[in-house]
Order: C-alpha cells, then sequence, then structure tokens
C-alpha cells in the first residue's frame, strides 16, 4: 500500500508540473493566430480594397487604416489607443494589408485576438486541471477501495496472526459484510477457538500431572520417614547393646548407617520434588518473618553431618526470612557441595546495604563459565556431576526459595563453587 501512495503522490506532482507548464507555454505564446482569425483578415483586407468599408459596429474589434494610417473604421470599444502597423506588430496583434491593383492601399488590424487567445488559454488550462482533478480522484478513490476491502482485512488477520502466536486466543478476529475475505477469516476464527480449546485441555492435564506427582510425593514420605525411625532406632539398640548378648559388627553398623543415607537421600528428592510440584500449581507459599541472624548457625549446623563447615562470626542483625525455607536452602547447597566437591565448606557473611550477604564456598573443581548460569534451571545437571545421582532441583529450588523471600541466589567460580544467598534485613 506505500508503493500506491507513493504512486499516487507521484501522480500528483506530475501533474502539478504539467499544469505550470502548460500555464507557462500559453503565457509565452500569445502571437498566437487562429484559422478563423486569418480568415476573417483576408475577408476584411478584400473587402477594404473592393471600396467596402463597413459604417456600423462589428461583432469583431478591428481596425482599417489607409495608406497614410488614418482610420476609415474602427469596431473598438476603446478607442483611445492610436493604431498603426508598427504599433500592432509591437503588440503582436494580427493584422493584415489591403491590396488593390498590387498596391498596398491600407490595413486591417484584428485587436481582440489577445482576449480571444486569453479565453483559449484559460479554458485549456481548465480543462486540463479538470482532467487532473478527475484522475486523482479516481487514483485516491480507487487505494481507499483497495484499502478498505483489501489492506485493512489483510492487516486486521496479520495482527490475528500475532497474537495467536504469543499465545493469547482470547481475542476474536473481527468481521464484517463487506470484507472479501470473510470465509477465510471465519476460518482463522475456528482455528483460534479450537486452539483455545486444545490449550486448555493441555493446560488441564498438565495440572493433573503436577497434581498426581504432587499427591505421589506426599504419600511417598510417610514410608520414608518410617525408615529413618526404623534405621534410627535400630542403630540405637545396637548401640546400647555392644559389649553384651547381642553381638554388633562393624558390618551391621555400617548397612545400619547406610539404610539411614539412603532413607535421608529419598526424603531430600521426594522433598525437592514435591517443593518443584507446588511451585509450578502455584501452590508454594512462605511465611517471612523476623528472626536473629543466629539461626543460620543453627541451621549450618544441622546439615554439616561431615563437620567440614568453617564458618566465620555472623554480624548480630535481625533478618527477614522464613526459618523452614532458609533451612531447606542451606541444606540444598551443603548436601550438593558434600556430593560433588566433598571439600572443606566456609561459610561467611556481612552487611551490605540492606541485605546480609552470606557466602558458601567449597574448594571443588567449580563449574564451567558456560554453565553457571544454568546450574539454578529446573532439572539441570552439569556435564560433569561424574555419575553421582541427582535430580537437578537443589539449586534451582534454592533459588526460587530465595526469590519468595524477598533475597536473591547467585552462582559464581571462586577457588571453587560460591553461592551468594542476599538476606533481607528485618
Amino acid at each position: 500500500m506505500k508503493r500506491y501512495y507513493r504512486f499516487a503522490a507521484l501522480l500528483i506532482i506530475l501533474l502539478t508540473v504539467g499544469l505550470f507548464a502548460v500555464i507557462k507555454l500559453t503565457n509565452t505564446d500569445k502571437d498566437f493566430v487562429g484559422n478563423d482569425d486569418v480568415i476573417f483578415l483576408n475577408e476584411t483586407a478584400h473587402k477594404a480594397a473592393s471600396g467596402d468599408i463597413p459604417s456600423e459596429d462589428a461583432e469583431r474589434e478591428y481596425v482599417i487604416l489607409d495608406i497614410n494610417g488614418n482610420t476609415l473604421f474602427d469596431s473598438r470599444r476603446d478607442t483611445s489607443e492610436v493604431l498603426t502597423v508598427e504599433t500592432a506588430i509591437q503588440k503582436r496583434y494580427p493584422y493584415n494589408y489591403v491590396i488593390k491593383n498590387n498596391q498596398i492601399t491600407g490595413s486591417v488590424i484584428l485587436t481582440d485576438g489577445e482576449k480571444r487567445f486569453e479565453r483559449l488559454r484559460t479554458n485549456i488550462i481548465l480543462i486540463y486541471a479538470g482532467c487532473s482533478l478527475v484522475l486523482i480522484t479516481a487514483v485516491l478513490a480507487f487505494g481507499a477501495y483497495i484499502r478498505r476491502t483489501i489492506i485493512l482485512p489483510f492487516d486486521k488477520m496479520k495482527d490475528f496472526a500475532s497474537y495467536v502466536a504469543a499465545g493469547d486466543l482470547e481475542k476474536p478476529l473481527e468481521m464484517n459484510k463487506s470484507n472479501m475475505f470473510g470465509a477465510f477469516s471465519e476460518s482463522f476464527d475456528i482455528m483460534r477457538e479450537e486452539l483455545k480449546a486444545s490449550k486448555a485441555r493441555e493446560l488441564a492435564l498438565q495440572k493433573k500431572e503436577r497434581e498426581l506427582v504432587a499427591s505421589l510425593s506426599h504419600d511417598l514420605k510417610t514410608p520414608v520417614t518410617g525408615i529413618k525411625l526404623t534405621s534410627e532406632l535400630m542403630a540405637a539398640v545396637f548401640s546400647q547393646n555392644e559389649g553384651q548378648q547381642l553381638t554388633v559388627t562393624p558390618d551391621m553398623t555400617a548397612k545400619m548407617n547406610n539404610i539411614y543415607k539412603r532413607a535421608e537421600e529419598i526424603n531430600v528428592l521426594v522433598s525437592d520434588l514435591f517443593s518443584s510440584t507446588l511451585e509450578d500449581l502455584g501452590e508454594f507459599k512462605v511465611n517471612c518473618t523476623d528472626e536473629n541472624s543466629a539461626v543460620i548457625s543453627e541451621i549450618v549446623s544441622k546439615y554439616d553431618d561431615r563437620e567440614l563447615v568453617r564458618m566465620t562470626e555472623i554480624p548480630q542483625v535481625i533478618i527477614r526470612t522464613d526459618k523452614i525455607r532458609l533451612s531447606q536452602v542451606i541444606g540444598n547447597i551443603i548436601a550438593n557441595s558434600y556430593k560433588y566437591a566433598g571439600t572443606p565448606i566456609d561459610v561467611s557473611s556481612h552487611i551490605e546495604d540492606e541485605f546480609l550477604e552470606v557466602s558458601i564456598s567449597d574448594s571443588g573443581q567449580g563449574v564451567p563459565d558456560d554453565e553457571i548460569e544454568l546450574i539454578t534451571n529446573k532439572f539441570y545437571r552439569g556435564k560433569d556431576h561424574g555419575g553421582k545421582e541427582g535430580s537437578g532441583l537443589g539449586l534451582y529450588i534454592a533459588k526460587m526459595l530465595m526469590d519468595k523471600m524477598g533475597g536473591e541466589l547467585t552462582v559464581s567460580n571462586k577457588n571453587g563453587l560460591c553461592v551468594t544467598l542476599l538476606i533481607p534485613l528485618g
């Protein structure tokens, strides 16, 4: 459509230039003499040569002069101007000589030729301007018709397609009776309705799947908790009866500890899966309250089952957090470090603006730079995980929890992997 408008603008410019050219040419060609003027001059000169000089006003304005320049006849309305052949030549008046017996006896000068030319010039300009106006109006009207019946319907379908591509299936495609693509547009809108219904079915199915995973995760926690309690009880019994009639071998103790560790791994995996599913369902909640920063030391000690954590003094401040969720965050980070690095863990903290910044770092190999931004993604596991079991949910859940608590979690390489937590101050 832009090209069409350019064509219309170019046509208007050309017609305007043509109009100025017509005006210029007709303005400079005032010595134009029509055939009727030539015929009139010849007839009048012939009559004057035969002595037929009019005595009354004629329809046209002209002057008949004798050889001495005396006026024999003057039909002009304004006779103030003295005319001679020389004056007629200067003013480009059409004229002719009166010849009798092969001798010039006078002249006939036509003075209304310029007025007739002006009328002709005006008529030419008006006709040209009228034809140009009709042509321009027709071009613009045709352009408006094309825009209304073709361009605008296509623009609506283009916008409709962009809405569908963006996932907006609520807005219907507008249609009207003058649209020549009515059936085509109706098919597009039917497609939108089908996509909308299909998307609704897909979302409903996904929700059911997540609810099923959440239900299974919740149901699995009960037997896992039972296994853990049983293994703890058996370990306690073995410990109390060591040296008595019940013989407790190192192998039995190791197997009891292995049962407990495996049950704890299952418990962590199920908890992570349950938290992730609740997040997908939009039902994951946090309850932030004011806590003393000393709670961080308690949480770290709780998950430091290998006693490899080296922690500096934590500033005594009030933090705004959910203690249970913060415990889940720090527990996941320490468990990851023990699993993949197996080195001592350094925990340091300081006040940074309106946050308590806590850094938890190990001395392992770290993560490749091209993966450092990916390891907090859902289900992502690094290429060098060494075959160790995992779900790829630990750091994802930790980051998600920090975001929900108004904080932040970032990961970097600093002589190993360093996870930094920004916890809002109370």
